[in-house]
């Protein structure tokens, strides 16, 4: 019977490790060619390994949420394609191991009874034994013991004496007190009172940390928030939405902000860049790649609406469903994974009033996107209904002094809330 040991593949990329996120198979498992064996994830793309050969699992090398390097044993095979083509069971060299486990119970019941023999009474049933006994005798004390006693309420028989002969004291009646002034538990806690669950933060979750950490720890963030008027944007989104063609995606507020991106950072290039710290070197980008931060089922993901700028504005929201679907599904290629330039964060319906977004490092600049709510706003004569919505957007206080901050995103502001000037070149 021969052994084949799978090492971890070059995913490529010039990728030197990669992290275990999941084992689809465990020990005594039959697997045949090409079976998907375990997934690892890198650079947020999740990786599958299949099996090059054919046979039973024996031995797997490394746990879920560890780091492998890349030529590192993952697990071992014995492969015996004969045996398992023909009776798509395990070799025979496994079956020894799995009775010997099945039968260790049978086993140990052969074992013979220990001898029984009489329970010597334990301290805890003499003392169950005592009150019986004493409460058919008058508790000693001294009259000023038990006047004391019954000045405050207490059953001299429920009082141990520690003086001559078993008397009650003055210092037992304090002891005893103490002991009934504690609060009472009748029962004990319930058991999910004090439940903890540990659970390991590995695959996706583990990269979002770790980008987080990184970006909070190494950039200077300052937050600016505007206040936007976007009651005609609004009104404009529903007119176009209601006109749509068949086949064109429902308009939210985010094809608009990205086509406001675009003609803002044309004034401001210093927003669309990415910091190198460790060399000090600003790159600003004429390209405009867009990363649209994305809740998925394993976590955050920035999927990237590249070249923005090439966009209009129903191709701007037919990429955004796109790549955002993508990213959610898991189907995202690297490339629509990484690159961006600038990003926006949205929360959509549940964007609350201000937030304080972190910068998706090494990017300068994000976008935060609040929810839309309406407020009397004073127009010179009175009180009139708007739709307002803020603006939560983080720099690098590095490279963007706060003032160059407000200054671009007021451009925002202004295209935002006269729309029809987003779509004049």
């Amino acid at each position: 019977m021969a052994e084949f040991i799978l090492t971890m593949p070059d995913v490529g990329e010039g990728v030197a490790e990669a992290e275990l996120v999941e084992w689809n198979v465990k020990p005594g498992d039959l697997v045949h060619e090409d079976m998907v064996l375990a997934a690892v994830m890198t650079d947020k793309a999740t990786v599958e390994i299949p099996s090059p050969v054919a046979g039973v699992v024996t031995w797997l090398a490394v746990t879920v949420g560890n780091t492998v390097p890349v030529k590192a044993p993952l697990l071992r095979i014995e492969t015996d394609v004969a045996a398992v083509a023909a009776n798509g069971s395990a070799p025979e060299g496994e079956a020894p191991t799995r009775r010997t486990e099945e039968e260790a119970p049978a086993d140990m019941t052969d074992t013979p009874p220990p001898v029984e023999t009489q329970p010597v009474p334990r301290e805890a049933g003499e003392a169950n034994t005592a009150p019986a006994v004493e409460l058919h005798h008058k508790p000693l004390a001294s009259p000023a013991v038990r006047q004391r006693a019954d000045d405050l309420d207490i059953d001299l028989a429920q009082v141990k004496g520690t003086g001559p002969d078993g008397h009650i004291t003055h210092a037992d009646l304090d002891a005893f007190l103490t002991v009934r002034g504690r609060p009472e538990r009748t029962e004990p806690m319930a058991a999910h009172d004090s439940a903890v669950e540990e659970v390991k933060v590995t695959g996706l979750r583990r990269k979002i940390a770790e980008k987080m950490v990184l970006s909070a720890s190494r950039i200077p963030h300052i937050t600016y928030v505007e206040e936007v008027d976007v009651t005609d944007l609004e009104d404009l989104r529903a007119t176009m939405n209601g006109n749509r063609r068949s086949g064109q995606p429902k308009l939210t507020v985010l094809p608009f902000l990205m086509r406001a991106l675009v003609k803002a950072v044309a004034d401001h290039p210093g927003m669309n860049a990415l910091f190198d710290d460790e060399k000090s070197v600003v790159s600003h980008y004429e390209a405009v790649h867009i990363g649209i931060a994305t809740q998925t089922p394993s976590g955050l993901t920035v999927p990237v609406v590249r070249h923005a700028e090439a966009l209009g504005l129903w191709e701007c929201a037919d990429e955004v469903a796109r790549v955002a679907e993508a990213a959610r599904t898991g189907t995202a290629h690297r490339e629509e994974l990484m690159g961006s330039t600038i990003t926006i964060s949205s929360l959509g319906a549940l964007g609350g009033v201000v937030s304080t977004p972190i910068i998706n490092y090494p990017e300068v600049a994000i976008i935060g996107v609040n929810k839309i709510v309406t407020r009397p706003v004073w127009d010179g004569i009175r009180f009139v209904p708007r739709r307002m919505m803020n603006l939560s957007s983080s720099f690098d206080h590095r490279v963007v002094d706060g003032w160059d901050a407000a200054v671009f995103i007021q451009a925002v502001k202004a295209l935002l809330e006269k729309p029809a000037l987003i779509f004049i070149d």
